[in-house]
């Protein structure tokens, strides 16, 4: 069985399924299947096949493909696999699964030979989760006294569809958080901005707010007013400051956009150029929906969102100003932050989408958590299994990062398995200006994979080639390996373990045959 398992493992990486990307690529290139085989020296068939991961590629072909799209070779060949079996093994780490003895193996066996039955696994977890959390949402409201009607599926609960925000970040991760259709709009769109009024000195400045606000009255009829929101209903907040107010209404009717003056300008900045991409790049958004199936209501309307926010970024940081930007300061965001005028988490943001065939920067990962642990930003190309859902491993630095609270920290980490990823972590504050605006916090993580460390100016001062001074962490307790961790807070469900009363280690759960476990105590005085 072993060498069974061994053997298709090695066949998996001869044959990597990247069929979804070789047709996304040519898509983006505006090339038909014929024409692509044509200039691969097959036929359009056997391309189809090779798409659809129905035929396995040669290295030949490979090489053919990454010259023919630009690509590094290495890049090229890794495939979703690695992804998909985090995200599988997330799921098994629910605790609905501790009775069953899976192991790591198990998963990446199943993986390997039928990766459409994993994701519709997946896909399982993701509705039951959903489920889960929506029925306690409703049994708590039942048992406030709140009356809607009862039973399941009314007041605005759809328990069996799939949760919005994981159909949108699914949809992210799928496209490498590129869409070049919306960087060409945003192109367009800038050059229509920058006609608008007094155009002297603006050929190369950062798009202001004002000029912005011209833009929307002059291109959709849209008059911008800044105001002070009152509280927003029933939750005894600051409207527009993060705690349950608004920041950006558009009354289509009246034709008229109000935001916040509590927001400071590079908010106040992002929410104008968001509402252009609402309005300017409505075709380009539907389109995009649509052709990454996305078809439950609440879906369309999550995605549109992130879909404007991406063209935002896009608006107010060129890809290209960006990207040179970037590689001339090696990845100073504090210098990036300066030189666009944008926030932290814009910047951050907006380097995780420079993955244009052909010119990219670095692969780069980032997630955004709360003091809770709640990840609710996540995207991964630099390979950094990040959980679909919970919380990640207490030892990443984006959780260490709230005890100093606006410093940036760099850490290298290595997984169990030996990966290790070089990442930055820094907290930002949330919320409104002025007297009585509250606030909150939240920390962004950003990194690559160890190779590409030497790129970024944080590096400097770590010591890259020293592996016994990396941080070991894990990706999340359910699925960890590292049985001697003192911040374990759950059995691993894919390990043996055992809690012996009379032992105790730097967790309650040990390994058979840890050191000491069934050894006599010697001799005491």
């Amino acid at each position: 069985m072993a060498n069974t398992a061994q053997s298709g493992k090695s066949t998996a990486k001869q044959a990597p399924k990247i069929g979804a990307k070789i047709r996304r690529l040519r898509r983006e290139q505006g090339l038909t299947q014929a024409q692509l085989a044509e200039r691969l020296g097959v036929s359009a068939s056997y391309l189809n096949l090779i798409e659809h991961n129905r035929r396995k590629l040669t290295t030949d072909l490979l090489l053919g493909i990454a010259e023919q799209f630009k690509l590094d070779f290495a890049s090229l060949a890794e495939d979703d696999e690695s992804r998909l079996y985090n995200d599988v093994m997330d799921a098994f780490g629910d605790r609905l699964f501790e009775e069953v003895e899976l192991t790591n193996t198990d998963v990446r066996e199943l993986v390997t030979a039928s990766p459409q039955a994993a994701r519709a696994l997946l896909t399982l977890y993701d509705a039951y989760y959903k489920t889960l959390n929506d029925a306690r949402s409703l049994a708590a409201q039942m048992t406030d006294g709140e009356e809607d009607g009862g039973g399941f599926g009314i007041g605005g609960f759809a328990l069996a569809d799939l949760a919005p925000a994981d159909l949108i970040s699914d949809m992210i991760q799928e496209n490498q958080n590129h869409f070049a259709d919306l960087e060409h709009e945003a192109d367009r769109v800038r050059r229509e901005v920058k006609m608008v009024g007094d155009t002297v000195g603006h050929d190369t400045a950062a798009l202001s707010w004002e000029r912005m606000a011209d833009y929307l009255r002059e291109a959709h009829g849209v008059r911008t007013v800044f105001a002070t929101p009152e509280p927003t209903p029933g939750t005894g907040g600051e409207a527009g400051t993060g705690t349950g107010g608004i920041a950006r209404r558009f009354d289509k009717r009246d034709r008229a956009l109000t935001i916040s003056a509590r927001l400071d300008a590079q908010a106040r900045a992002f929410q104008l150029a968001h509402q252009i991409g609402q309005l300017s790049a409505d075709p380009v958004l539907e389109m995009l929906l649509t052709e990454n199936r996305i078809k439950q209501e609440q879906g369309r309307a999550l995605g549109r969102v992130a879909l404007a926010n991406y063209f935002a970024a896009a608006l107010l940081m060129p890809y290209e100003e960006v990207l040179g930007a970037a590689r001339a300061t090696r990845y100073d965001i504090e210098l990036l932050q300066h030189q666009f005028n944008a926030s932290f988490e814009q910047v951050c943001h907006r380097l995780t989408s420079l993955t244009r065939p052909g010119d990219a920067g670095i692969p780069l990962h980032m997630l955004r958590v709360d003091t809770a642990g709640n990840i609710s930003k996540r995207f991964t190309l630099s390979g950094l299994p990040i959980p679909r859902h919970g919380g990640a491993c207490a030892r990443w630095n984006v959780y260490s990062a709230f005890l100093n609270p606006g410093v940036i920290q760099a850490q290298v980490s290595k997984l169990p398995e030996g990966q290790a990823y070089f990442c930055i972590a820094r907290t930002v504050r949330k919320g409104g200006v002025g007297h009585g605006a509250r606030s909150y916090f939240q920390s962004i993580g950003i990194g690559c994979d160890l190779r590409y460390a030497r790129e970024m100016v944080y590096s400097d001062d770590v010591e890259l080639d020293r592996p016994e001074r990396f941080g070991e962490i894990g990706v999340a307790c359910r699925i960890c390996e590292r049985m001697d961790c003192g911040q374990r807070a759950f059995p691993p469900v894919h390990l043996r373990y055992t809690v012996d009363p009379d032992l105790r280690g730097a967790s309650p759960y040990t390994a058979p045959g840890w050191p000491w476990h069934h050894e006599r105590p010697g001799p005491t005085r």
